[in-house]
């Protein structure tokens, strides 16, 4: 049985962890950067993807993620809504997917593609969002939304492709939508879709080695 003061300072761990999982990230990024440059998203990645899922078990738990893998209420238009915004980066895909030629290149993308999405939605949009149930719901949209696009920017240490105040509202914008759809249809399953095809058509391993040339930033 969770006590209210037990419930209150998990509730205000939970709600703190971006910041320092944010700060963790920054430390390696630069440590990283250092030693192997531009590839220094690996370890960036795979860090953060141990920290989310460890707070994700704490605080949340299996149940948790089973609650928020449920099927979606049928409410179509936001279904649409999030299908569509997978679909945004097409034109960068069609443009660069050649990219991917080299293994060392289309192997990690497609693990990020795979993997991330769960794990990045089972955090930014199910945890913090059901932490953050006690507020104002525009509160929370927003507390998660800023939060997700600011861990985003911890990529421009190392490129020059994922600098800037694009990425920082380009992100900001798809956390709003993402956590206006998962709370509609009261379901990550739409959601981790859409993620994942912005991932996979977001050319996301080419876009940290900075191989193509972006759209502002």
């Amino acid at each position: 049985m969770i006590y209210p003061m037990e419930l209150k300072n998990k509730r205000r761990l939970v709600l703190l962890s971006p910041f320092v999982i944010i700060a963790i990230n920054f430390v390696t990024a630069v440590i990283a950067g250092d030693i192997i440059g531009k590839w220094a998203f690996v370890p960036i990645i795979l860090i953060e993807w141990c920290l989310f899922m460890a707070v994700v078990l704490w605080a949340g738990g299996i149940d948790s993620i089973k609650k928020w893998l449920r099927p979606p209420l049928k409410k179509r238009g936001y279904l649409i809504l999030a299908l569509l915004s997978g679909c945004i980066p097409i034109p960068i895909f069609m443009m660069h997917y050649q990219l991917l030629a080299p293994v060392h290149i289309w192997v990690p993308w497609l693990v990020l593609a795979l993997v991330n999405p769960w794990i990045e939605e089972f955090y930014w949009r199910g945890l913090l969002l059901e932490y953050s149930s006690h507020w104002k719901l525009w509160q929370a949209i927003l507390f998660s939304s800023f939060v997700f696009a600011l861990n985003h920017l911890v990529f421009g240490i190392n490129s020059e492709l994922n600098q800037g105040l694009t990425v920082f509202v380009s992100t900001f914008a798809m956390g709003l939508l993402w956590a206006i759809v998962f709370k509609k249809t009261l379901s990550l399953r739409w959601v981790i879709f859409a993620h994942f095809l912005v991932d996979i058509f977001n050319l996301s391993v080419p876009s940290f080695l900075d191989l193509y040339e972006g759209f502002g930033g």
